[in-house]
């Protein structure tokens, strides 16, 4: 019997549950399952007749697989969300509700190789499946596409001599766990600031990894055609400007490059409108739940 995995509490439970807006018999998707805290509360507003589907591509989360015949758990990353609910005969659903970013329990597991309090071997894969690890990117990729990553992902102003001091590096020996990482990086690392330019690193090579930007995209993309018109609910909490600024953009125009196409009369038709303002946590929540300090849950329901 597998045991259940520890979890922490799920940020922000009650707003994006209820930005949902839950119909007792509608069908609802969680895609990031994680320790199944936001799944539980969907489940407890259901009625007999309405479903749940949850995603995690994380093998670790099956463990917390929730007991109950209305509940339908798929060990998948979310960029094949539309797949895999036609495989399961499901077209349109009522709400897709998404907590993006790495889990606690991911950061929590030292040999998962996420978090900058730990050494670990170089991994940060959120699927043990993939081929791809951060082992792979730091000794692999070529000093531009280094330089792309942290630019892009870890919006590091200094990306160019970061990527050319890990270059230099494994020239001479491969780089394989994070303190290896750190102590190649120690001159970008000054005392009074070094865990936020690390976790800046980190997030850099975790996105690529995880090809967490495209996978965003996908899953948004999908969302639009997968909600129910006049009322279909996606609630999606990011973590950083990067996740939000995607978010906010597709929540607004339905695309996320370029203006949407105006009519004759000059007005231009989007797919959602915003449900509410911007939320974030209490201080309250993150003072019990330290995750939830960056968290920012955008509400948009389908025209």
């Amino acid at each position: 019997m597998m045991m259940t995995m520890e979890y922490h509490n799920p940020v922000l439970l009650k707003e994006t549950v209820d930005g949902l807006d839950i119909k007792p018999d509608g069908i609802y998707v969680d895609v990031t399952f994680g320790g199944g805290g936001h799944s539980k509360e969907i489940l407890s507003r259901l009625g007999p007749d309405g479903r749940l589907f949850a995603f995690d591509q994380d093998e670790d989360a099956l463990a917390n697989a929730l007991p109950d015949e209305r509940f339908v758990l798929i060990n998948e990353n979310f960029r094949f969300l539309k797949r895999f609910l036609r495989f399961n005969n499901v077209k349109q659903v009522d709400g897709i509700l998404a907590d993006l970013g790495v889990s606690s329990h991911q950061f929590d597991v030292a040999e998962r190789g996420f978090s900058t309090r730990f050494d670990a071997l170089l991994d940060m894969r959120m699927s043990q499946k993939n081929d791809l690890n951060a082992y792979k990117v730091v000794n692999e990729y070529s000093e531009a596409d280094l330089k792309r990553m942290f630019s892009e992902y870890g919006e590091l102003s200094n990306s160019a001599a970061i990527a050319k001091v890990i270059v230099e590096t494994r020239e001479e020996a491969p780089i394989k766990n994070t303190e290896q990482l750190k102590l190649a990086l120690s001159r970008f690392l000054p005392n009074h600031k070094s865990h936020k330019i690390l976790a800046q690193i980190y997030q850099a090579i975790r996105i690529e990894v995880n090809q967490e930007m495209d996978v965003l995209k996908e899953f948004l993309e999908q969302s639009l055609e997968i909600l129910k018109p006049e009322g279909g609910r996606l609630s999606v909490i990011s973590y950083h400007s990067l996740e939000d600024r995607l978010v906010k953009r597709f929540v607004k125009n339905g695309m996320f490059v370029g203006e949407p196409e105006r009519d004759f009369f000059g007005n231009f038709s989007v797919p959602f409108k915003t449900i509410g303002k911007l939320i974030v946590p209490s201080d309250a929540e993150i003072k019990i739940n330290n995750r939830a300090r960056s968290a920012k849950l955008r509400i948009a329901e389908k025209k």
